[in-house]
């Protein structure tokens, strides 16, 4: 035992009695993880095999974390404790020893405690079985093909070595030359469409006929409620209990199952007792690389994740403003009509997309000169209101001689090659493909020199770009996907680097626009449909081909919230559904939903109607219309959540749990949560029809209706809130300051200066505190302190705006310097403050206190009281202080408890 690890053998037996030795290595991590890898002794240099001239590793892959792993929160602590006994070695570490396990010696076993309760245990019911690699051996055979020995029985069970060293299906052989390789309330494990509380996959109250799978893969109209793969994974467990959250995290690249058994202890005649979750994790390939975190709290457990992975990045202002898209906006002239009818209905939206058909003949980076004669010219319309063009490329490039592209791919040998050495050709949307290999560091090169402006063609710097089709899919290959035994850079089995493969073609197109001009400091925008841990530092994501349909838009909830719980939070959904026809009332349903996703984008299949929103008529226009406005006018808030999640690594959009971690009557809620930190907790309408929610309040605070003010009480309640076609159901927890912005846009860019309002939530005790986070909205001049970071606290009579910036070094003060004042004469323009006591009426007048745009140091100020009686609120208005600077409100009474004196 040294520098934080314990270094050891596990010695496994073999059927024929031979001694494997598998090289185990625990490290006690500074955050308070625990980090156990296991792989298999080393070969010797003559046991690498050639096929076909190429070298094939017997070494097991393990260089996932080279890819996932950001280095931070890897630093190994000096233990404070190590007792090494006969049957068992004991280390406890920790700021007070709060972290102790016990690794067991036989059978092999580790005990993870923290203080002094058991929260894991892993290997508790001895499945850990590592498949260590074996050549493949001929039997000899009589000339019957009978075996030699057939007249000897055996005396156990003998494994089923038919599919070891060699598989087929649908038409493909897996070779399998390194022969066999697998080993043997929780939230996360995505993408599965299923609740946000994992279920169980065994048991007679489970009715899951399978475990949990990841192994990315392009499946068009997916099953509800269901654990079959999707199209990404991040193999990262949450186990909640209202004392305790745990996390592993199985840092493993290949196809895994993970199956889940809930079991009751301790219950005597069915009363009493807990639950026990035991999980058993299997994967086809590569070493056991585990990581077990335990925290207090679900927030505790996000940091030390994102410390492992990386944080979510922040993205330009735009990217989380509203997108318009289908499969296939036919023309530039179709792209500027919708534009422009987008204007003439005051719906605002900063991106249109466009979809496979703006290529010529499939080529990427080449236009069809036919239908988009002028890309230039469009995308200059688009900029007339900041708006932006988001492009779709994907990994398979189409093999066609004279394709200037896939001639430099196979001249620079840089495309995923076959099991015989040669290039990979699939099916695709081109037709005959080749794939990039984003392995291959050349390849990622190559990929960035195709994005500069003065060679990609018909693009300007407002055209991002979109990865589809990344798993990979490939239409004629097993499960619509690479064979297997494809060798990628490194003479690594794309068995090993499966789930992978999208996140280093994401990877390569992010970096392929930061730098793509010379002195450009502007965040790229990137969304990705495959993904792995880790792939929240380089874009966004979307659940995929989901359909038109009630249940899909149900289920788009807990898939988005399952995302912000694994670390990757900058997640949505296809408004309106991909694959079929909504009806009105489902769109318009939808757009509610979608205004409150991280990613809100509306997208279609190209078979399906038109379905912009102001084709469909009023009511539904103008009810989708102001969704979307809603989402525009709560952009501060929701940045300032995207901020929380770059530095905290917590989700955007928070479950129940989450938010109240010790309410275990919330635990299994998933159709109901909370924007940021922001206090606002919405419930969207999924069934159709509907016309109220009920929505579960945990706390005892007192919850405010986001339009009318009316009151719900909380404390465990449920409340039904009435939710008529125009109405989304959206509430104000007590105790929160947020932030919105109330003139109506074009575009979220042309908002950038517009003045604030601030919204003030009183608690039960007459306070409220919140934050504001704002940047240029494109640069990584934040990076650098060029931002505002406000804290506002409203307490004792008084609402106050106090600067909470990171100190930043002497070189980057004239950077913050001029942020600050860019944004000199940006203004809070109104303050509403919510459930205001009745002490204030009559009042005309507040005192302002501090950096104002006008003199006189007063604001005016009016009471309301609903005509039930049930709120009251008070506006404030045009009190002219500086966003930026600190100021103060005082309302001249005392408002702590409601303000009663």
């Amino acid at each position: 035992m040294k520098n934080g690890q314990i270094e050891g053998t596990i010695l496994k037996t073999t059927s024929e009695k031979e001694k494997i030795k598998l090289p185990l290595v625990v490290t006690f991590l500074d955050s308070g993880s625990t980090r156990i890898q296991v792989d298999e002794e080393k070969r010797q240099k003559g046991d690498i095999e050639l096929r076909h001239g190429s070298k094939v590793r017997k070494e097991r892959y393990n260089e996932a974390a080279g890819w996932s792993l950001t280095g931070a929160g890897l630093q190994p602590q000096k233990l404070s404790k190590f007792d090494k006994g006969d049957k068992s070695t004991t280390v406890t570490w920790g700021s007070s020893n709060q972290f102790s396990v016990i690794i067991t010696y036989a059978p092999f076993g580790i005990e993870l405690f923290a203080n002094d309760k058991k929260q894991v245990v892993l290997n508790e019911r001895g499945f850990f079985n590592f498949e260590h690699w074996r050549p493949k051996v001929e039997k000899p055979v009589t000339e019957e093909g009978k075996d030699e020995d057939k007249k000897v029985e055996p005396l156990v069970p003998q494994e089923d070595e038919s599919t070891w060293w060699e598989e087929t299906f649908g038409g493909n052989t897996d070779t399998k030359p390194r022969g066999p390789e697998s080993f043997s309330h929780v939230y996360g494990l995505p993408e599965h469409a299923g609740p946000l509380s994992l279920k169980q996959t065994r048991g007679r109250e489970s009715n899951y006929d399978q475990p949990y799978r990841f192994f990315n893969a392009d499946v068009f109209e997916y099953e509800l409620d269901n654990p079959m793969t999707l199209y990404g994974a991040i193999p990262f467990m949450q186990a909640h209990n209202k004392d305790f959250t745990v996390g592993v995290f199985w840092l493993n690249a290949a196809e895994t199952w993970v199956d889940i058994v809930k079991t009751q202890q301790g219950t005597t005649m069915g009363l009493g007792g807990h639950t026990d979750t035991q999980t058993h994790w299997f994967s086809e390939s590569g070493v056991m690389d585990i990581f077990v975190m335990l925290t207090q709290s679900p927030k505790e457990l996000s940091k030390k994740y994102a410390e492992l992975t990386g944080y979510t990045a922040m993205p330009q202002m735009f990217a989380i403003a509203y997108h318009q898209c289908r499969w296939n906006y036919v023309s530039d002239e179709d792209v500027k009509d919708v534009d422009r009818k987008f204007d003439k209905h005051n719906i605002p939206y900063d991106v249109i997309w466009l979809d496979l058909e703006y290529t010529d003949d499939k080529q990427y980076f080449v236009w069809d000169q036919d239908n988009f004669p002028d890309p230039i010219g469009m995308e200059k319309q688009l900029d007339e209101h900041e708006r932006k063009l988001v492009i779709i490329i994907d990994p398979h490039i189409k093999n066609k001689a004279g394709y200037q592209i896939v001639e430099e791919l196979k001249s620079k040998d840089l495309a995923v090659k076959n099991k015989d050495g040669n290039f990979f050709e699939g099916w695709c949307w081109p037709g005959s493909s080749h794939w990039i290999d984003c392995f291959n560091p050349a390849a990622r090169e190559w990929w960035k020199s195709l994005f500069p402006y003065n060679k990609m063609k018909g693009v300007q710097s407002n055209v991002w770009i979109w990865n589809d089709m990344n798993e990979p899919s490939v239409f004629n290959g097993p499960e619509v996907s690479m064979p297997r035994d494809n060798v990628h850079y490194g003479n690594w089995e794309h068995r090993d680097v499966h789930n992978l493969n999208g996140m280093t073609f994401h990877n390569a197109t992010h970096h392929a626009l930061v730098s793509r001009a010379k002195g450009e400091s502007v965040r790229p925008f990137v969304l990705t449909r495959s993904f792995f841990a880790g792939s929240q530092r380089l874009g966004a994501m979307w659940t995929g081909d989901n359909q038109a349909s009630w249940p899909h838009l149900a289920a788009s909830i807990p898939m988005v919230l399952n995302q912000g719980v694994a670390g990757f939070p900058f997640a949505g959904a296809d408004v309106g559904g991909f694959f079929g026809n909504p009806s009105k009332e489902l769109q318009t349903r939808w757009y509610q939903a979608g205004a409150f996703y991280p990613f809100f984008r509306a997208h279609a299949h190209i078979d399906t109607r038109r379905r912009e929103p102001y084709l469909l008529g009023e009511p539904y226009t103008e009810i989708m219309a102001q969704a979307v406005r809603l989402r525009y006018s709560l952009l501060p808030s929701w940045y300032t959540a995207f901020r929380e999640a770059a530095t905290e690594g917590v989700p955007i959009v928070r479950a129940q749990y989450y938010v109240h971690p010790h309410d275990e009557a919330g635990f299994d809620i998933d159709d109901q949560f909370y924007i940021g930190s922001t206090g606002l907790l919405v419930k969207p309408v999924v069934t159709e029809g509907g016309e109220s929610v009920d929505i579960y309040l945990a706390d005892d605070e007192t919850y405010f209706d986001y339009s009318t003010y009316k009151t719900y009480s909380g404390a465990g309640k449920r409340h039904s809130v009435t939710a008529p076609l125009d109405k989304i159901p959206l509430l104000m927890q007590g105790g929160n300051i947020f932030a919105r912005k109330d003139r109506a846009r074009r575009s979220s860019g042309l908002m950038k200066f517009d003045p604030y309002t601030l919204v003030v939530v009183l608690g039960r005790d007459g306070r409220a505190d919140g934050e504001l986070y704002i940047d240029d909205g494109e640069t990584y001049d934040f990076e650098h302190g060029g931002y505002i970071h406000r804290n506002f606290t409203f307490g004792d009579g008084s609402l106050k705006s106090q600067d909470v910036s990171s100190s930043v070094s002497t070189k980057d003060t004239k950077k913050k310097a001029a942020y600050l004042k860019t944004m000199d004469n940006v203004l809070v323009e109104r303050i509403i403050i919510v459930n205001a006591p009745k002490s204030l009426e009559g009042k005309s007048e507040v005192k302002v206190t501090g950096q104002s745009s006008k003199s006189g140091g007063t604001a005016s100020m009016s009471y309301h009281v609903a005509k039930d009686g049930n709120a009251a609120w008070a506006v404030i208005r045009n009190p002219a202080v500086k966003i930026g600077a600190d100021w103060s409100i005082d309302l001249g009474v005392n408002t702590d408890a409601k303000g009663e004196l």
